[in-house]
């Protein structure tokens, strides 16, 4: 079987923001100083040059632009950005473009500008609209100024999503599934809902917080999962919820396991090579000051291995709820579906994936036993 090139994406990553949260794990660095917005930019577009080779024919489907706290750059700086990407590798007309913005950074005109400067859709975290919860989340922002932010961002532009946890440090039920009312009530489009981890080389690692009993949780999600539902909105994947059939186009490229350019501090890519046929991962210096540093701005690429090819194919794509279509693993592996016949057969066997003829789709255990699913496949 032969490789095809899937859908290309590229993803941004602006790596500030205001102060860290104590429960975040992502590459990003408190502003403790002006920020370089200009050299940052002309950077992005430097790294996106030494990368313009991977596109390979391709226009760009989606962009993602993630942090750190992206809205804290002007959106004068996304018009250049964005303007000039286009320049350097085609961005469809349709293109999903999303930015990240925190409440805490919200300003009106800064999120006209952003409409303005050709963003299309905007995600908002959120996290909570309890004010005692968001501070001990860290966060910057109020609840009144999360509802502001989120109503305007309803108003300008034509995809919402909202980032909202649950799960929180001393949180009742009853406040998950407030939280939950007071988003479906700012009409977004799309909600990501989550369980709170704790994950390594935080600060609630050092320091773990008083979290919600296993009980809790899981009449939080129950419950929250059934109100979701009552409002119209439909799971598409573990933690992912739309209403109105607006899923995100640049996520769902990730899962079923398409092509994204990763520019920007920490930033990471997965190509196919057609020629070669071969797909490769590529990621990027994690420090800012380093990575506008042309020398060091590439630290690592890999091969991915044919072994390795199909775990990650499903790694991604039975995070799904309707799956894909069985044709897609070849297309996006380069190997027979028919190798795998003996573990599909005891996935189904043990109720875990669908019997479906065109379709690869975890049943309600399946997505409930996700791990136990994945591991048939490790």
């Amino acid at each position: 079987m032969s490789l095809l090139l899937p859908p290309l994406s590229l993803y941004i990553h602006v790596p500030w923001c205001v102060q860290k949260c104590p429960y975040c794990d992502f590459n990003s660095h408190a502003q403790r100083e002006a920020l370089p917005e200009a050299g940052y930019i002309k950077t992005l577009l430097d790294d996106l040059n030494d990368e313009r080779q991977f596109a390979q024919g391709r226009e760009i489907q989606s962009i993602f632009i993630g942090g750190g706290t992206p809205s804290l750059f002007s959106a004068d700086s996304y018009k250049h950005l964005l303007q000039k990407i286009h320049t350097i590798i085609p961005i469809r007309t349709d293109a999903e473009i999303t930015l990240e913005a925190n409440p805490g950074t919200f300003e009106r005109n800064k999120f006209i500008g952003y409409r303005e400067a050709g963003i299309n859709r905007l995600s908002i975290g959120i996290q909570s609209f309890n004010d005692s919860q968001l501070t001990a989340l860290g966060r910057i922002h109020c609840a009144d100024e999360a509802i502001k932010a989120a109503a305007l961002a309803r108003e300008l532009f034509p995809k919402l999503n909202l980032d909202l946890m649950h799960g929180l440090p001393n949180q009742t039920e009853d406040d998950a599934l407030a939280d939950l009312q007071q988003a479906i009530d700012l009409q977004p489009d799309h909600l990501s809902w989550y369980q709170l981890t704790i994950e390594p080389n935080t600060e609630f690692h050092a320091k773990p917080p008083q979290l919600p009993v296993d009980e809790t949780l899981w009449s939080i999600q129950e419950k929250g999962l059934q109100h979701i539902q009552q409002a119209g909105f439909e799971q598409y994947e573990i933690s992912a919820y739309t209403k109105g059939n607006t899923p995100s186009q640049h996520n769902l490229n990730y899962w079923t396991f398409g092509d994204y350019i990763g520019i920007g501090a920490g930033a990471h890519g997965k190509i196919t090579l057609l020629e070669e046929q071969q797909i490769i991962r590529r990621w990027k210096q994690k420090q800012p000051k380093a990575y506008m540093q042309p020398s060091s701005r590439l630290v690592g690429h890999e091969l991915i291995e044919q072994g390795d090819r199909a775990f990650e194919f499903m790694l991604n794509a039975l995070r799904l709820h309707k799956g894909v279509p069985k044709q897609l693993f070849s297309e996006r592996t380069g190997i027979p579906l028919t190798t795998l016949s003996p573990l599909l057969d005891s996935a189904i066997k043990r109720g875990l994936l669908s019997a479906s003829h065109n379709r690869l789709v975890p049943t309600q255990q399946g997505r409930l036993f996700l791990n136990d699913l994945l591991e048939i496949f490790l």
